[in-house]
Parts: structure tokens; C-alpha cells; sequence
């Protein structure tokens, strides 16, 4: 089920993108279409948009009516990329094997495009949800997604760690944990609540997966912040050891690896349990905390 999600996604996005390419009114500016393109097709593990549509599927019985959103999700998600690469963020030459944005495009046009991301997601859900998705149910959404793309989701998160980065001593855990917890964990849990929302999931169900993305997404930053000293950059498809040698704090320089490793594998568990108690475990759940491990 998993790969099948993920071939309707990149199919779809890929649609989404040459819908707007082909458009000859749009010659004028196919630069920075061709860009927002480049990152979000650049291909990945489509984790986010594989939440939201198996949360859909959990709720509904199925996952046709979150298309969208989970493209729209990864368009997300690729703008928040394009701009941590940028020589005034996180200054990285390389993501998921390939020059980063701003190395293919320019700085100009990749900023541009990160900013353009940003409202094509919604405007791809407007468009392109079924009609059947009552109207309440897309405004819910929205107001979801307003949250996690600002500054009270991966913007603010961002902040929060360009601070850290700027303070000559090692960060507090609570620091560090705000950071992954809106950074990296606010993209989580929004595609997951999105998914509910458009499967129809009630407010308890909806709090029950937010709680379960918030800890999914800690767990998956732990993993990050381990593999950034344990792999290669050929493994990751992005430098590796930056972390380190720009002082930054994260769990393995504040805990070490092995400690790290233990602290991963209890959220893991919590993770599980979550699941377990809301009776919400399945197949593509569960496999995608076990590739954590």
C-alpha cells in the first residue's frame, strides 16, 4: 500500500506541475514553475503524504478524496526545503542526492518559488478535492494548514532553531524539543489531521492522531540528528556531519548516540501505543515506525 501511495502522489504532482508548464499564459514565468517543480519531484519518501492519506483511509475506508492534500503536503514540505538550503538558512549545496534548489535555479528564483509553494498547496486542495468534501470540512482543513506553514508551525520552528544556532553555548533539551516539535513535528501531525478531517474523524479522533504526529515526528528528528553522524552523505542524499561541525545542538550532542538510540526507541513505543489505544494501528502505520528503528 505504501508504494502504491506514493506512485499516486508523484503521478499526481507531476500532473498538478505540467497542468501549469503547458499553460502558454504562464510562458512568462516558467522559471520559477520549473523550479517549485524541481523540488517537489525530486522524489523522497513521501512519508507525509503517505499519513495523510492512510489517515483518510482509517477514517473513511478509502483515500481517493485526500489526493490533493497529500500532494499539496508535499509541496509544503518541499518550500520549506528549498528554503533551509538557502546560504542564509542552513546553507546546503545538496538535497536528496541532487544540487539544491538554489544551486539549479539561483537564489532569486528559489526563494521565489519556496514562496509560491506556499499558496499553491491550498489552492491545488480548492481546486482539485472532490466536490463530495462538504465545505466546513475544507475551511477545518485550511485553518490546519494556515497553522502549520506560519509562524505557529515550520516557520516558527525554523526560528527557533536559527536562535539556537546563533547562542555560543549548547541549547537546553526543552529548546531542542520546541524545535523538532514545530520544525519537523508540525508537518507531521498536519498531514495526519488532514487526512482525518477528509475521512471524517470526529474531535477525539482528530486529538488522538495529533498526539500520535507530534511524537512520530520527535522520534523521526532523533533518528535525523543520529544518522547525521552515522551515515554518509550518499546514504542521506544531503551533507552529512553538519551538524557537528557547525556547533549545532541536537539529541546525539547533548546525549551522545547510544543514549540517543535509547531515547528513540521509547518514543517508538509510545508511538505504538498511541496507535494501539485508538485502536488506530494498520499495516502502513506501523511499517513506517518501524523504518525508524
Amino acid at each position: 500500500m505504501i508504494e502504491t501511495y506514493k506512485k499516486t502522489v508523484e503521478e499526481n504532482l507531476e500532473k498538478y506541475f505540467d497542468e501549469r508548464l503547458k499553460n502558454p499564459e504562464y510562458k512568462l514565468f516558467r522559471d520559477v514553475i520549473e523550479s517549485m517543480k524541481y523540488t517537489v519531484c525530486l522524489g523522497g519518501k513521501r512519508l507525509r503524504a503517505i499519513f495523510c492519506l492512510e489517515a483518510c483511509r482509517i477514517f473513511s475506508g478509502n483515500y481517493e478524496a485526500a489526493i490533493p492534500t497529500a500532494c499539496a503536503i508535499e509541496m509544503l514540505h518541499a518550500q520549506s526545503l528549498i528554503h533551509d538550503d538557502l546560504p542564509c538558512m542552513d546553507n546546503d549545496d545538496l538535497r536528496r542526492g541532487k544540487p539544491s534548489n538554489h544551486k539549479v535555479y539561483g537564489e532569486a528564483i528559489a526563494t521565489l518559488a519556496g514562496d509560491a509553494l506556499i499558496s499553491f498547496a491550498p489552492q491545488i486542495i480548492i481546486e482539485k478535492t472532490p466536490k463530495t468534501i462538504s465545505f466546513d470540512r475544507i475551511v477545518k482543513l485550511l485553518y490546519e494548514y494556515s497553522i502549520a506553514a506560519g509562524a505557529f508551525g515550520i516557520v516558527g520552528g525554523q526560528t527557533a532553531d536559527i536562535e539556537a544556532e546563533n547562542k555560543n553555548e549548547k541549547i537546553s533539551l526543552e529548546h531542542l524539543n520546541f524545535i523538532h516539535k514545530y520544525k519537523t513535528g508540525a508537518l507531521f501531525k498536519f498531514s495526519l489531521v488532514s487526512g482525518a478531517i477528509l475521512g471524517g474523524a470526529d474531535e477525539k479522533q482528530i486529538e488522538a492522531i495529533k498526539e500520535f504526529g507530534e511524537k512520530f515526528g520527535l522520534a523521526f528528528q532523533i533518528k535525523d540528528d543520529i544518522l547525521d553522524v552515522t551515515s554518509t552523505t550518499e546514504e542521506m542524499g544531503k551533507t552529512t556531519g553538519k551538524d557537528e561541525n557547525s556547533n549545532k545542538s541536537t539529541y546525539v550532542t547533548i546525549f551522545g548516540v547510544e543514549k540517543s538510540k535509547e531515547k528513540l526507541n521509547d518514543i517508538i513505543q509510545k508511538c505504538y501505543g498511541i496507535l494501539e489505544k485508538y485502536n488506530m494501528k494498520t499495516e502502513v502505520l506501523q511499517k513506517i515506525i518501524d523504518s525508524l528503528k
